[in-house]
């Protein structure tokens, strides 16, 4: 049997002992079966009345409410005319409504001692924790299916940072440096360094050397006009 078969059969045998309880069922007790006798039944519903009509009648209100709730039929009613020991059979649970004498005679309790025996509220509570737990597992998957789809739309958050962040610091163009750079630096600082050589003393030695050339170029000059001169005496 599945989990969600299992919570099913304890809807019905919940509203069954419901009835039981509506119909003042004496000492109603849900026997949970051992995993062994599963092939027989998953639940025993018992319950006792104090006379024959009372006990047709807990039969008939847990038959009629299961059909017009669930639309669930018994397999198989016995007992409906003697009413001292009605059994309703649902097949994954069977209902017993005893006279109290022929319950004592019987003790289904007794026979089944590897069965775990509950009250309706503990029944209850047990089925009210389960649906809980069930819709808390249900809620964390789908949770764990939306994580994803928030982590996918993470980076693309990041990708428009960084892209801002870029933008920001982006270089400006080369052709704006240049306009925006001082005008005739380069030549400043040509005009210094000329001004920088004329001072040193190899740039004068330089200076000077021309003027001696000039010089010497001048003495063959004047031998020439002295000797013009003497010819012509």
């Amino acid at each position: 049997m599945t989990t969600e078969t299992k919570q099913q059969t304890r809807k019905h045998v919940q509203a069954a002992a419901a009835v039981c309880e509506d119909k003042k069922g004496l000492d109603t007790r849900i026997l949970e079966l051992d995993p062994i006798d599963s092939g027989l039944s998953d639940f025993f519903l018992v319950t006792s009345a104090s006379n024959d009509r009372q006990a047709i009648a807990i039969a008939d209100e847990i038959e009629d409410r299961l059909k017009k709730e669930f639309g669930v039929f018994p397999n198989s009613v016995e007992g409906r005319r003697q009413g001292q020991w009605i059994l309703l059979d649902y097949v994954d649970f069977v209902v017993h409504v005893f006279l109290a004498d022929r319950r004592a005679f019987y003790d289904i309790e007794r026979l089944r001692k590897s069965a775990r025996p509950l009250t309706p509220a503990e029944f209850d509570a047990e089925l009210k924790a389960e649906l809980a737990a069930k819709t808390l597992a249900a809620r964390g998957k789908a949770a764990a299916k939306t994580k994803p789809a928030i982590a996918k739309t993470k980076p693309s958050a990041t990708k428009a940072k960084q892209r801002a962040g870029k933008a920001i610091a982006k270089p400006t163009p080369k052709k704006a440096i240049k306009k925006s750079a001082p005008a005739k630096k380069a030549p400043e600082k040509k005009a210094i360094a000329n001004k920088a050589v004329k001072k040193t003393p190899v740039a004068k030695a330089a200076a000077r050397k021309p003027a001696a050339k000039k010089t010497a170029r001048k003495k063959p000059a004047a031998k020439k006009a002295a000797a013009r001169k003497k010819a012509r005496k």
